[in-house]
């Protein structure tokens, strides 16, 4: 397997060479990266939960009897309720018009409902066995409607970012207080789990692959790894965005490195776009977002939460306020995708697409440094 180098070589960097397996959609997306402020999407959880689902939604046909008919799992010693991911299987047209409201707001981006959509996640519900399914057709739905999107405006390119979330496992910090030397997963368990859901996520059609909401970088390297090793067997790329976690006011991620630190670890995958969502709002992710436009060689993004949670762990700040705290993210040029993370609704990408739209993208480094 060919890695990039971790030793990174002087001055801005390139993207990761292809070839390209879509190469008209990657470059379309180069090539609007390079025009305009992208905006990718909000929070899927938080339409789902509007939608007051119960037990026997998310059972479907397929798991009214508690055991997946077309699968060796049986799954009556598990509630389903609350497995966002597998809603693509037994009601995707839940998930379908959660896509179709943020694509109508003004996103150029959707996430695909695959957060939860590895083997160590679908292991709390006994449905490990359908990770590739899950991961597979979570990019085709969101590939079949973006595609519906792009029908009726062809002018405008709609793509999908296949997302590789944290898992619920951390290979950097013991689960264990009074063991601190304790690890319940390393580094290959999250390879290979992480390996199962790329492979679904590029044979169901993704346009970009995402690590987000990443807590533990050495999980995010274990991720990035399985994603190459991808790549490798298929002989062509995808490109690939990494976003990181802020945990609170420490200014850093869970397993304690700082913005600065978290680009540099990560800067030799050569992303198409490094940047921050979840834990903080936009305000509070700030000084963060400028320390990566003032570092990183690769594009910027941010999908911040809609504020911080109220004490009954809701959000309440609105469209308005978040999508103007985000036009001066834009007017200060620190950012080239920004969109919404827990709490944000169609509402909210439609605010922030209006606040961003004519503003001129972050330049990146060769840029800055042909305009000097």
């Amino acid at each position: 397997m060919t890695f990039p180098a971790s030793a990174p070589p002087p001055g801005p960097r390139p993207l990761a060479p292809g070839p390209w397996l879509h190469p008209q959609r990657a470059e379309a997306l180069i090539a609007a990266l390079a025009e305009r402020i992208l905006v990718i999407d909000g929070a899927m959880g938080t339409l789902i939960q509007r939608h007051r689902l119960q037990e026997a939604d998310y059972r479907g046909e397929r798991f009214a009897e508690g055991r997946d008919r077309e699968g060796p799992a049986d799954a009556r010693a598990h509630d389903l309720k609350g497995n966002n991911d597998l809603l693509t299987l037994t009601r995707p047209d839940v998930i379908a018009g959660i896509h179709r409201a943020y694509l109508d707001a003004g996103a150029d981006l959707v996430e695909t409902n695959t957060f939860n959509a590895t083997a160590l996640s679908q292991a709390d519900y006994g449905l490990q066995h359908l990770v590739g399914e899950l991961n597979a057709a979570g990019a085709r739905l969101a590939r079949q409607v973006c595609d519906e999107a792009e029908a009726a405006d062809p002018s405008r390119p709609r793509f999908v970012v296949g997302v590789l979330g944290p898992t619920s496992r951390t290979a950097s910090i013991s689960p264990d207080v009074n063991d601190p030397g304790y690890r319940n997963t390393d580094f290959d368990a999250l390879r290979l789990t992480y390996r199962e859901a790329i492979d679904g996520l590029i044979d169901g059609g993704a346009d970009v692959l995402m690590v987000e909401t990443v807590f533990d970088t050495l999980n995010a390297k274990a991720a990035l790894y399985a994603i190459e090793e991808a790549f490798d067997a298929r002989g062509g790329r995808l490109p690939v965005m990494v976003s990181g976690t802020i945990t609170d006011a420490s200014g850093r991620t869970l397993s304690g490195q700082t913005a600065e630190a978290f680009y540099v670890s990560l800067a030799h995958a050569r992303p198409l776009a490094i940047g921050l969502n979840c834990a903080l709002g936009a305000r509070e992710l700030r000084p963060h977002v400028e320390t990566l436009a003032r570092v990183a060689e690769c594009h910027v993004s941010t999908h911040p939460n809609a504020g911080l949670p109220n004490a009954f762990g809701e959000y309440d700040e609105t469209p308005e306020e978040t999508a103007a705290t985000l036009r001066e993210f834009a007017h200060a040029g620190l950012v080239n995708l920004v969109g919404g993370c827990c709490g944000t609704t169609p509402e909210h990408i439609a605010a922030i697409a209006a606040a961003v739209a004519g503003l001129p993208p972050r330049a990146l480094p060769a840029a800055r440094e042909l305009a000097a």
